[in-house]
């Protein structure tokens, strides 16, 4: 792999021009509090609607093909108020993070005037997203989805139309638990289903013909074993990267670069709410409110950068350095 001096990138960062601030237009005036976010992409929107016919189509099978018809009632009323609980619980986290501002930074707020009102100081530098013209905080990245620079991006999500990042992570982490709760859920009855339809008469078991009965089960089961997997993994990686404070952007990248880490406790806190309780679980309780951004969050150090002109860096990190323009402020 070819390197590349980091020197060859440090010239174009101490050119103030560079930053080409009277190209960014003023951002336009802050939305109301309580403005609905949503994402006008086809491919997510598409996504989004195969999502809730699959969790539906769980639920008519489950209702009409395995409950209602079981003589067994106390069995299917508490079967049926868990299942539709936690489809609920479901949906309503996947409206939550689809419907929630993952963290956007201010758009168009890269303005000359914005700069000055920064005052930096020597050794000090602020980045700059060419693509919407915004200043870029610490660990935010930009989605060429939404088109918007978003902090602590982790992924963008065309299952739930919408970047996963500061504001709604949690929501995502409930909608991939619950949907995994009830395929589980959904995989444990149709095998009691089948067990009882073996033992007793097929026509008994179903109110619809035994052909159509068990094309429904096998589709069901194969969603179930499907989203089982799928949703336990995302889970699972969505935990660790809450307790290790790293989104799955910077595990890729994998930036050498140092970086306060909190602690795993304190950051599942702020990503859930608070203190361990039930809102942890409740899509309709939000994360910690983030503290708004100060101008101290928009400054970086230049002792963040490569400061020896002879450091050498790879061919991806050059490819990365040049999507996030900078400028250092030299004295005058």
């Amino acid at each position: 792999m070819m390197l590349i001096p980091t020197h060859h990138f440090r010239d174009i960062e101490r050119k103030p021009e560079y930053l080409q601030p009277e190209k960014c237009v003023p951002p336009p005036h802050p939305s109301p509090v309580g403005t609905m976010w949503f994402i006008r992409d086809g491919c997510g929107i598409a996504c989004a609607i195969v999502t809730w016919f699959l969790v539906l189509y769980a639920e008519f099978v489950v209702l009409f093909v395995m409950l209602i018809p079981s003589r067994d009632y106390v069995y299917s009323i508490i079967n049926g108020i868990v299942f539709n609980l936690l489809a609920f619980l479901a949906l309503a986290s996947h409206c939550r993070a689809m419907l929630t501002d993952p963290g956007a930074v201010p758009k168009g707020n890269a303005t000359k005037e914005f700069i000055e009102s920064l005052q930096l100081k020597p050794g000090q530098v602020v980045y700059k997203c060419p693509k919407c013209c915004s200043i870029k905080p610490d660990r935010a990245h930009h989605c060429s989805v939404c088109k918007r620079c978003i902090r602590k991006m982790d992924h963008h999500c065309p299952w739930v139309n919408n970047c996963v990042g500061e504001n709604n992570q949690k929501y995502f982490v409930l909608f991939t638990m619950y949907i995994a709760l009830i395929s589980l859920h959904a995989l444990i009855m149709v095998g009691f289903h089948f067990l009882h339809c073996f033992e007793e008469d097929w026509t008994k078991c179903s109110s619809f013909s035994p052909p159509t009965t068990v094309i429904l089960l096998i589709l069901l089961c194969f969603e179930g074993l499907l989203f089982l997997i799928f949703t336990s993994v995302m889970f699972g990686t969505q935990v660790h990267s809450i307790c290790t404070d790293e989104t799955g952007i910077e595990r890729l990248k994998r930036k050498h670069q140092p970086r306060e880490r909190r602690g795993s406790w304190k950051s599942v806190k702020e990503t859930f709410g608070g203190d361990f309780s039930l809102n942890w679980f409740n899509p309709f309780s939000g994360p910690c409110d983030p503290e708004p951004l100060s101008d101290r969050a928009w400054v970086r150090q230049a002792a963040s950068l490569s400061d020896t002109d002879n450091t050498e860096t790879t061919e991806e990190q050059s490819e990365e350095r040049k999507d996030e323009d900078s400028v250092e402020v030299i004295d005058e």
